[in-house]
């Protein structure tokens, strides 16, 4: 099976239940959303041709990488012809973490029925109004979701804010997954975000600021 892919580099998590950390990252060519403040339309655009890798150059790359968190991202990874054959061979190195970064618009239930490992988890995004792709969230996710899994709402506006806490509290994400606030750069200030977690009491959020765009320019590729 092949692959399109856009990029593959070592680095650390910038975000989600590994921020911090080295992370071996795949992100794959196309996208079935268009987020009006998407920051990896390079992934879908047309801009950056992809490679062409198959599943065992993605695993021997991921294997000689010698880091035990992988990040399966895009674009969106479950929209890719074969992705399960993949994420199974994947699993063939028991030291693997695999997190899949999904847009929230596919249902995850087949990929967890098929991939009920500890070592597979996802991480939802959740598209609020200022994204403009809100209307093609898959909302049975919300309800699949597990302990080790994460849900990252996106936010740009107070709309977007008020939304994020309102699922959060309809659906008692915090007691069933991690859940991440994440501010659009230049477009809300985090402290709008603290401030409404304080005023909400919402234990078990946390505020997310992409750790690579604060070590990196912002538009740099590969880190």
């Amino acid at each position: 099976m092949n692959y399109n892919v856009i990029e593959k580099f070592v680095s650390i998590d910038g975000e989600g239940p590994s921020a911090g950390e080295l992370a071996v990252f795949i992100r794959f060519f196309g996208c079935d959303l268009r987020c009006s403040w998407c920051d990896t339309k390079y992934s879908w655009d047309g801009t950056v041709k992809p490679e062409l890798m198959s599943t065992d150059e993605i695993y021997d790359y991921v294997e000689e990488a010698g880091v035990f968190n992988l990040t399966l991202t895009g674009g969106e990874p479950l929209i890719q012809a074969h992705i399960a054959t993949l994420i199974s061979k994947l699993l063939e190195n028991p030291r693997l973490m695999i997190r899949i970064e999904t847009h929230g618009g596919v249902d995850i239930i087949p990929f967890k029925e098929e991939f009920p490992s500890e070592r597979v988890q996802f991480v939802i995004d959740y598209k609020l109004p200022d994204s403009k792709m809100g209307s093609q969230m898959c909302e049975s996710n919300l309800q699949e979701i597990e302990p080790g899994d994460a849900y990252k709402f996106v936010i740009a506006s107070a709309l977007d804010l008020q939304m994020a806490i309102d699922i959060v509290m309809h659906n008692y994400l915090t007691n069933r997954c991690q859940v991440y606030f994440s501010p659009v750069v230049d477009l809300i200030d985090p402290r709008e975000i603290v401030a409404a977690m304080v005023d909400n009491k919402l234990n078990g959020v946390k505020l997310q600021l992409q750790l690579h765009k604060y070590i990196w320019p912002k538009e740099m590729r590969g880190v």
